[in-house]
Formats: C-alpha cells, structure tokens, sequence
C-alpha cells in the first residue's frame, strides 16, 4: 500500500492515510530504524509528527498528526487548543506541568461501527485503524494526562489503544506528549509512571539510572538540549512493592535493628477484646479498673503514624506478641515520613517545597537512604540488590528528583517557587480519572474498545481544566480517597489475607429481628417508654455504625462513627470503645443523624400512599433529614480539620458521613414491616425482648440521643 517511489514522500500534505500511518508507527515502536530509513526515503522530521498546521477558513481549524477530535484514539486536539488559548492569555498557572502515564486493560474483542462502517477494536494510535487481516485487537489502552503543579488542574491528553507495549513505546509516546505541550508553551518539569517492569523499562529508554550509587534523576529533552525533566515513581505503586518485599523476607535487619512483618499481622489480627486497666490517679478513680473494648481500626494504612504508634501502645500493655517491635516502629514511622513529604501531610504543610522545609526533608531523605542501602534479609543479602529492590530504589530516586526540582526551580526568579504541589508527582489524579471512565463504562470488568471510547466522549465534553475540577463530578465513588491501592495498603487487607473469613455483615432486619428497634407506630410510641425507644435509637444507630465501619476505608473517618475513649489512646488506629448488648455505642454525631431521620420518618412517613419505598420517596425522605440538620451545630467535631481536605467539592468526607449514615437507617426503617412480615408493627413478644437480654440500662446513662 505504500508507494515505492521516493518523489511521492516529498511533500507531507500529499501522504496517503497509509504513508501517514506507517510514519508514525515505525516512529514509535523503532526510533532507530525510523532514522535510518530517513536516510533513504524523505520521511518527514520527528517534530513534524507533532507540530500544529493551521488552516484558516470560514472556520478556524488545524490538523495534527497522532491527533484527533471527538475523543477518538490519538492526543486531543480540542484539550491541547483549549490550553494554549490558556497560555496565550498569560495565565502562570499553566505555564508549568507535569506528565503522568497509566495503562488500562482491554477486553479484546472486534465490533462493527455502524455509523463509520467499519470494524473496530484494533490497535489505534492515532494515526487511524490498521485495514489489514494481519492488524492485531488492542488489548490495553494508554492513557496521557497533564497536571498543574503549580496550581491543581488535570488535563486528559489523549490515549492509544496498544497490544503489548513496551517500556522503549511509552518512551517515545512521552516525547511526543512532551513536544506537543512545549509547542504551546507549557513546560514540562516531570513525568511519573507506575513503579512496574515497564515504567522501570520506560525510565531507562529515558536515560533514567536507578544505580543506588549513582541516581540520575532527569533526562534531556529534546535529546541534546539543555532543558532536564525529572522521573517519578508512583508513591503508591511504591508502597505496596516495599509491603511485598516485607512480607517475602518476613524479616529484615538493619544496623543492629530488625523489622519484623510479623508484628503487623499480628496488629491486623487482634480482635475486638475486652480490656481492663488501672484506672490513673487523675482520674479519680484510683484504685479501681476501667473496662473498655480494644478495637483495631482496620482502614488504617500500614505505613503510618497511626500503626507505628498501636505498635507502641500494645507494646506497653505488655501483649507478647508485640514484644521487640521497636525496630518495626522505626521502619512504619520513616515511610509514614517519606509519604507525608510527597503528598504534603503532616509536619510539611500542603507545600513542602519550601526553604523553611528543604532542609528537614534533606535530612529525611539522607536518613531513608542510609536505612535502604543497608538493609539485609536474614542471611546478611542486601535488599537493594535483591529481585524485591523495586520499590525501594524508587523512593530513592522520587528523593533525588524533589531536590532536583527545589534546587533548579524553587531557587529561581519568575518561577512558581513557592507553590508547587509533590501531590502532582503521584498518579492519584489520573486513577481519578481512570476511576471516572471505568463507572461511565458501566461494569467493573475490562471494556471494549467501544465502551470505552464511549465514556471518554463522555467525560470529555464535560471535562474542565480549571483548577480544582473533577472529572468524576457526581459519579465518583463515595469515598472518594479509597483508591485501589489505598485498600491493598490497609490493615484490613492483611487480615483479609491471614484471616480469609467475611466480617458480620447483617441483614437490613437484624435490628427488628433482636429487638434492637421498635417498629414506629401511633400505638406502639404510646405505650412505650419513651427511654426505652431512645435507647433502641442508640443501639441501631451503633448497628449502622458498624455496618459502614465493614467498607470504610478512611481512618479518620471510621474512627468518628463510635464513641471511644481518647484519653486512653489519642490515635485513631486502636480505638478504646463502650459497648452495649454485644454492639458499639455510635458516637454523638452519629445519634444525632439517626435521631432527626427517625424524626423526619414518623412525620412525613404517615400516610399510605402506594408511593411508598421507592426510590423517589427515599430520596425525598434524605432531603428532609439534610433540611433539618443544615443551621445546626457541626458534626463530628473531632474531624474539623480532616474532613475537608483532599478535594474542594460538595461530595467531601463530611456530606458523604452525614448521607451514608442517613441512607442506612432510611434502609433499615423503611424495609422492617417488609423484612419481618408483621401484621402489626409492634408485637408483644418484641417489647419484651427489648427490656431483657439486649438492653442494659445501667450502661446508658451517658447514651441519650443528642
């Protein structure tokens, strides 16, 4: 299909679909066999692949190559005119960016477009499908994304769909997204790629070194020049290397210390248990004991402040199965460092790269490395040599590459100095997005070709690339920071891995069914106490409370949803809680949520309309909860800091608390005539139930509804 003559390879407007595609993939898959062939037929300069041709007509439009409208396969052109219209208008905040890199799998599988007639599922990179027998099914798509950071906007580049590509493609396909946004003014200081064989493949075609000796952290683009990018790992990709690594050696030692992955299954595993301790002198209670409930709070994440100090509290109750963990505490506690400085938590503020703080987080990173380097297993072999090595040479690496950056552009004049964003050097806005396409497909398995490119039309018409924007809107997922790896990094996912047995998930009627709850009625609120009705409300309150703790994957958040000691113990990783009749006491916010919708439901819950239980009247039922609550004093009192950070939307872990815990007391009173088959609401047999065996007045003292 191609012509043999070279007079037809002269002029770029004049090539066939076929010239074109064959010029940008040999380009991408063989750079060096793409030069060569430049010295026999006059295939078009590299750059040329890139570069914008203007056309001005009745209607201002341009051609691309590797490009495309309507959200089809290739880099967008509609994002990359939007913002160079941005930059053109001297708007700072896009002069600077970064690029991320993720991989989705495909399904593979071949479908008819009605509308292009024609077949799809194919490799497409752009450039237009192979028409060929030979032309293989995509079976991944690679996905392109811009961040701000000096400012926190995303721009979705472009994606490829691809079968099988390499570290040496993704290389290319970076430059090529490097070009097309230095040719509109933005300039790129870094990318980041998942810690995998490929993104390590990827760094290297780069000219990335990884050689704990001797890092090199930046690469030249264009090759030759003077201008260096940086290369990031993905923390997070990170993180869970190291886990894999720690829980393969099982033991690990450094200079005299050990660090033992035993310690932390054994903190994963400790079940709920009644704990007595001498109460202190301070509290007036000298000589007595107190009774609590010891509870692990399995959203914790492993490499954290929070595990690193449980370790320490078992540690002085004398349990014997956290005995020596010293070494362990010191491990969890530096990588709880090293995360806080690249998503900008803790000690180091929101923006870490400031000259107040470079000099504490140089001697952090000085410390990692020097722990890293001399890490063996337990027979003396080093780790930083070893095939688990991966994750720790990316921590390395990510160091080097931060103080780069602070070196050559926080010290600069004219440059965002004082507002750049490490949180831009993760892959989380990207799994965002990622997160976003996959519930526009419409199932949480792999997507065709079709399905996808239809939700990325979708997201794509209402994507904005304002700072602070989110493409997933009012899709995402509730908690909106349980990203995937946030779950393979809890405590709760160790357990699930030691301990395989489901946790105690009830049925909506389990409240009814032991006599928690009283079925609300005009007789039945009449002739009953009014103290036992409000402990009811207490107890199914802890119910629901217990219900969202089985998914939650926020620590702050689980921790706010039960009444706990915290005089005892001030982090949130082990709680110290009041039970009652086998369940948690829910905390006050918590009550009181549940409190106004028992409200809301007894006085627009009266008629008998046929309406009843659908979807529309719950959601009527929510409003009313939500109008009730708005002018009143805060919520969750001990989260005022927590709960707005991450994303400035209305869907932030505040509103989400408040309609979860709505929702599940809504379900459990709306279904209960349902689930139990009652004749009428309230029997005896249940009145009786409720003054026996799960009620225990003298510990509801402290329990009224708020």
């Amino acid at each position: 299909d191609l012509p043999r003559e070279l007079h037809s390879w002269r002029q770029m407007a004049d090539y066939s679909p076929e010239m074109r595609q064959f010029a940008c993939l040999l380009h991408l898959y063989h750079i060096k066999a793409y030069e060569y062939l430049r010295k026999i037929l006059p295939l078009p300069h590299p750059y040329s692949l890139t570069k914008q041709v203007f056309i001005y007509s009745f209607i201002h439009s341009f051609r691309i190559w590797l490009s495309s409208n309507e959200a089809a396969a290739g880099f967008s052109s509609d994002i990359f005119l939007r913002l160079q219209e941005k930059v053109e208008r001297g708007d700072q905040a896009y002069r600077y960016c970064a690029v991320l890199v993720q991989d989705m799998s495909l399904q593979k599988q071949q479908e008819w477009d009605p509308q292009a007639k024609r077949l799809t599922g194919f490799v497409d990179l752009g450039a237009g499908i192979l028409d060929a027998d030979e032309a293989p099914l995509a079976s991944e798509v690679i996905i392109l994304m811009a961040v701000g950071i000096s400012s926190p906007w995303t721009a979705p580049l472009g994606y490829f769909f691809v079968n099988s590509a390499s570290g040496h493609f993704l290389a290319q396909l970076l430059r090529q997204a490097i070009n097309k946004l230095n040719n509109i003014g933005i300039v790129v200081l870094a990318v980041t790629s998942g810690a995998s064989a490929r993104g390590a493949e990827t760094a290297r075609a780069l000219g990335i070194r990884i050689n704990p000796k001797r890092i090199q952290c930046t690469f030249q683009h264009p090759p030759g020049s003077a201008h260096s990018i940086v290369y990031f790992f993905d923390v997070c990709h990170a993180l869970l290397l190291i886990r894999n690594a720690l829980q393969c050696f099982q033991k690990v030692e450094w200079l005299g210390d050990t660090v033992w992955w035993q310690h932390v299954v054994e903190l994963a595993a400790l079940r709920e248990q009644r704990v007595l301790e001498p109460c202190s002198p301070e509290s007036g209670r000298a000589g007595s004991t107190g009774s609590h409930h010891l509870k692990v709070n399995l959203a914790t994440l492993l490499f954290s402040e929070g595990v690193a100090e449980a370790l320490e509290h078992l540690q002085k109750l004398g349990l014997a199965s956290f005995r020596n963990c010293s070494g362990t505490v010191k491990f969890v506690r530096l990588m709880s460092s090293l995360c806080a400085v690249f998503y900008g938590r803790g000690p180091y503020g929101k923006e870490p790269l400031l000259a107040g703080n470079y000099t504490k987080i140089s001697n952090l990173f000085d410390e990692a490395k020097g722990f890293f380097v001399n890490l063996t297993d337990s027979v003396g072999r080093y780790i930083i040599k070893s095939k688990r090595k991966l994750g720790f040479l990316s921590f390395l690496l990510n160091a080097e590459s931060l103080k780069w950056i602070y070196s050559n552009y926080t010290c600069l004049e004219g440059t965002p100095s004082h507002h750049l964003y490490t949180h831009a050097f993760s892959l989380d806005p990207l799994e965002q997005f990622l997160r976003a396409l996959q519930q526009a497909c419409g199932s949480s398995g792999s997507p065709t070709c079709t399905v996808f490119q239809a939700a990325y039309h979708k997201l794509l018409a209402s994507c904005s690339l304002e700072p602070g924007s989110r493409h997933s809107s009012g899709n995402a997922s509730p908690w909106d920071t349980s990203l995937s790896w946030r779950r393979a990094l809890t405590l709760g996912s160790i357990r699930a891995q030691y301990h395989p047995t489901p946790g105690r998930t009830l049925a909506p009627e389990y409240p009814y069914s032991v006599g928690l709850l009283l079925p609300s009625s005009a007789l039945s609120n009449a002739l009953t106490d009014l103290s036992l009705y409000t402990q009811s409300l207490t107890c199914t309150a802890g119910w629901v409370a217990e219900q969202l703790a089985l998914d939650l994957q926020c620590e702050a958040c689980l921790a706010s949803l039960f009444e706990a000691d915290e005089s005892r113990l001030r982090c949130r990783s082990v709680l110290y809680i009041k039970k009652l009749g086998g369940l948690s006491l829910p905390s006050a916010s918590v009550r009181h949520i549940t409190s106004i919708s028992e409200q809301v439901l007894n006085h627009y819950g009266k008629g008998e309309g046929a309406n009843k239980n659908t979807k529309l009247w719950h959601l009527s039922l929510e409003q009313k909860v939500f109008q009730e609550l708005l002018g009143e004093s805060p919520l969750f009192p001990t989260l005022t800091n927590h709960l707005f950070e991450g994303e400035l939307s209305i869907n932030n872990h505040y509103t989400v608390l408040v309609k979860e815990i709505t929702w599940c007391y809504l379900n459990i009173r709306t279904n209960s005539t349902q689930h139990l088959n009652l004749k009428y609401p309230c029997g005896r047999h249940k009145l009786k139930r409720l003054k026996g065996k799960h009620l225990l007045p003298s510990a509801l003292g402290s329990c009224q509804s708020s």
